[in-house]
């Protein structure tokens, strides 16, 4: 199993990014997937889930409305769009198979979203 994050970069308060995860190793369309972040001297925070299908997704209230993931099964893609930047969004995001509720079992490496004026 193998995740290659791109995307991040540092950008002004306002702003958006587009992340993306290519997924390679098993069989994508199998998989619940999600994205979670890090913060620097914090834990990790759940930030957005996908089903299978793509047809249901869920979000916590720190960036709903902000945030919109979204996966291409055909292409093994796992998508993140993150509109309206806050400072607080700053972190190391990942990747992640799996969900909040069932759990994660395998990592990206991560990538940096850095929010700053």
């Amino acid at each position: 199993v193998h995740f290659v994050e791109s995307g991040g970069d540092m950008v002004q308060p306002g702003g958006s990014l587009r992340l993306s995860c290519a997924a390679s190793g098993f069989t994508f369309s199998d998989y619940d997937m999600s994205w979670v972040r890090q913060a620097a001297g914090k834990g990790p925070e759940w930030v957005s889930f996908i089903n299978t299908d793509g047809d249901s997704t869920a979000y916590p209230d720190s960036v709903k409305g902000r945030f919109t993931i979204s996966r291409d099964n055909a292409k093994n893609i796992l998508t993140l769009k993150i509109d309206n930047l806050k400072p607080e969004d700053t972190a190391l995001y990942y990747c992640v198979r799996g969900s909040e509720l069932w759990g994660y079992d395998y990592w990206g490496q991560g990538i940096q979203v850095t929010v700053s004026s």
